[in-house]
């Protein structure tokens, strides 16, 4: 399966499956990485894939990806103890450290299926080159947190990031409280000045949400808005208040990371399906390596589900509306045709084992994906075209992995 930029054939998928449909026995065209046709047209070098399923790329909208080096540090405390604990780390850790642990996240989605991601840490110039290495899309930045960085010197930073083809910079935000309002405004300057959006841990917790009536007089998605700060993703919302839904049409995207909080104890209840309806963008992230600790965006979907489930005692919310969340909505937020297996748009594709999806029936496809499978069952990865074997990550994995353990 080694083709790279020409045009080829996935011929007699077995199933081929996304948000708006189901087909079988279906042929797809690729070319220049986008999609040229779906059916039983073929061009050519032509790769059999009867052995397999055939999905859009999963985006994760939201990860720390060199996190990996505290994956299991600190496990089993809550959100502001376990944070303290992991500022503490970050301020000593090495370049070298943040680096390989950043391309172990980038092989660990890679190997669930995972094409494309949203990540705020400290290093976007190793999302850069490994976005480039491995051909995964990222969108990145350098994060304001007034604990650790001065703000001017974090603004000074992200200027000097450029986009590429598969790399676009955006403006990371920790949260509003560990800035203050003038660091706020500075974010607010520079994504108008890049033409991008801000990335922000919002309403999470009930303390963040008192503590910001209290200072401020409003909650957080007011406060925001007060300050004219309406073109951003807001990542959590376990505490969002009714009202401020309808600001949030505003907003680039909101993002559910349901292990993560589960972990972390944040309680509340991202209330999916009325921003779902209300016409917003909901995507879905797992998170940080040591907060959920899974970078399997697979197995969050499944996550995203019960959460709610268990959350309001209703069915509400169905596999499709995570699935649709967790490709098609994260190809939105990150502005690329792409999220559909569909003509024109960019040939970002998942290829599961058929075998590992049994009973194997077009009528219980999208729900073994969703509630039964996971990383392991997913056998390539095609980004841009470009087709990644699995056999070829794990390898990778597994030798970072020794570097990583004698580095830390």
């Amino acid at each position: 399966m080694e083709v790279f930029n020409k045009t080829y054939t996935l011929k007699n998928c077995s199933f081929v499956i996304d948000s708006e449909k189901i087909l079988e026995n279906t042929n797809i065209v690729i070319e220049n990485g986008k999609i040229k046709s779906i059916g039983k047209e073929t061009e050519g070098d032509e790769i059999d894939c009867s052995e397999y399923v055939v999905t859009p790329g999963f985006v994760n909208s939201h990860t720390h990806s060199a996190m990996i080096f505290l994956r299991g540090y600190y496990d089993d405390s809550e959100l502001q103890e376990w944070l303290d604990k992991m500022w503490e780390k970050e301020r000593s850790a090495s370049k070298d450290v943040l680096k390989i642990s950043s391309e172990l996240a980038v092989l660990e989605m890679l190997s669930s299926g995972t094409t494309a991601f949203v990540d705020m840490y400290f290093n976007p110039e190793d999302i850069i080159e490994l976005s480039n290495n491995y051909g995964i899309r990222a969108a990145a930045g350098y994060t304001f947190l007034d604990k650790i960085f001065d703000p001017e010197e974090v603004a000074k930073m992200q200027r000097r990031l450029r986009e590429t083809n598969l790399f676009k910079p955006i403006i990371n935000v920790h949260s509003i409280y560990a800035v203050n309002e003038k660091t706020l405004l500075l974010a607010k300057d520079l994504a108008e000045e890049q033409n991008t959006w801000i990335n922000i841990h919002l309403s999470e917790t009930r303390r963040e949400i008192y503590e910001t009536k209290l200072r401020k007089g409003k909650f957080p998605v007011e406060y925001l808005h007060s300050l004219g700060i309406t073109k951003f993703q807001a990542v959590h919302l376990g505490w969002v208040a009714s009202w401020e839904i309808e600001m949030l049409k505003d907003s680039v995207t909101v993002t559910h990371c349901p292990t993560s909080n589960m972990k972390l104890a944040t309680a509340g209840a991202f209330p999916f399906y009325e921003m779902m309806n209300s016409g917003i963008n909901v995507t879905i992230g797992t998170d940080g390596p040591a907060s959920n600790n899974s970078l399997d965006i697979i197995r969050e979907m499944k996550n995203a589900v019960l959460l709610q489930r268990h959350s309001y005692w209703d069915t509400r919310i169905k596999a499709l509306h995570v699935f649709k969340a967790a490709t098609e909505n994260g190809y939105k937020l990150l502005g690329i045709k792409g999220g559909l297996i569909k003509e024109g748009y960019v040939a970002d594709l998942v290829l599961f084992n058929k075998d590992d999806l049994y009973p194997l029936k077009k009528d219980r496809l999208l729900s073994n994906i969703v509630y039964y499978a996971t990383g392991e069952n997913v056998n390539k990865i095609i980004i841009n075209g470009r087709i990644i074997d699995k056999k070829f990550i794990k390898e990778k994995i597994h030798e970072l992995a020794k570097k990583l353990n004698e580095v830390i």
